[in-house]
């Protein structure tokens, strides 16, 4: 499961069905009394709340050693607690005309530049304008592996992250490219604009990241339940106070940047979240997925495409080198 996935979003990559299903864990020490919703609330990757997590519990989804229990259930080590995902119910998902900036399209897989402030694929909230709603109108055909809310995904970046993305077109590509992702072959450089003057021209944050314990929603630097996560930057320009970076993801967990740059003390500008939004005239972070590289599901060649710095992040470097 984002990112920096940010993505898939990350998330790595999203597997096939088959893989998705069934999810296992081992009850460590660290987790043992504490309550089966909270425990699979924190620990899962995706987006899922503990409401949802208590009725996957009462319809029977969840079991522990094999046995079904209830949502206040207390988890002991050594407990063996399993999650089948029910295929997720669709309403109303359409294709719908929204322009997009293709970068490379064939029969395999197609490459968009996605622009700051659109969401990668339907949720609570974003039902519609999404990049899958644009991409089921352009292409007509995508993977189904992920079924039919993410038609084609591979990936993903945040919201307010601009840059590349890479979606299937047919299920074969889909488990290749996964599996580069999951290889950490893919190649994925972004630029961002930080707070601050970095001391080291390069360096790399090797922090692992799990879900923040105070906010569901929100991810952090933790041993608890979490994923080895490493991130290179390279300084590539210092305006005393802010720093621009290209970093380079090893691993792609959900807003993997974002939250490692907070880590060492230098949150990312405009990050409504894990940084400071005030002062900025973006929308959102200035975080760019700038380089793209793969190697093609079917010809074996390694591709690799960059995209420009979106107008509104040239505005902020502008208006830094100006001061």
């Amino acid at each position: 499961m984002n990112d920096l996935t940010e993505d898939v979003g990350t998330n790595e990559a999203f597997s096939g069905e088959e893989e998705r299903d069934v999810t296992e864990w081992t009850v460590a020490e660290e987790n043992a009394r504490e309550r089966i919703d909270k425990y699979i609330t924190e620990i899962w990757e995706e987006e899922v709340s503990r409401s949802q997590v208590q009725l996957w519990i009462n319809d029977g989804h969840v079991t522990v050693n094999g046995a079904s229990v209830k949502s206040n259930y207390k988890l002991f080590v050594g407990d063996r607690v399993a999650v089948t995902v029910p295929e997720p119910e669709i309403t109303d998902l359409v294709a719908e005309n929204i322009p997009l900036e293709v970068v490379y399209e064939d029969s395999d897989v197609i490459v968009v530049n996605k622009p700051r402030g659109m969401v990668v694929h339907p949720a609570v909230g974003h039902p519609s304008g999404t990049l899958v709603n644009a991409l089921m109108y352009h292409c007509k055909d995508l993977s189904g592996i992920n079924g039919e809310i993410r038609p084609g995904i591979v990936h993903r970046i945040d919201k307010d992250t601009s840059g590349l993305i890479m979606a299937a077109k047919n299920d074969a590509s889909h488990a290749s490219l996964a599996a580069q992702l999951k290889e950490h072959s893919v190649t994925r450089r972004y630029i961002a604009v930080v707070h601050g003057n970095l001391s080291h021209d390069q360096g790399t944050v090797d922090a692992p990241i799990g879900r923040d314990p105070h906010d569901r929603k929100l991810y952090t630097v933790t041993e608890k339940n979490s994923k080895r996560s490493v991130t290179h930057f390279t300084v590539l320009e210092r305006f005393g106070d802010n720093t621009l970076l290209e970093l380079q993801l090893e691993t792609g967990r959900t807003h993997q940047i974002r939250v490692h740059m907070k880590f060492i003390g230098h949150p990312l500008v405009g990050d409504p979240i894990y940084g400071r939004s005030k002062g900025t005239a973006m929308n959102g972070q200035a975080l760019h997925a700038a380089v793209l590289g793969f190697v093609h599901p079917s010809t074996g060649e390694y591709m690799e495409f960059s995209a420009p710095l979106p107008e509104d992040m040239e505005e902020v470097l502008f208006a830094l080198r100006s001061r």
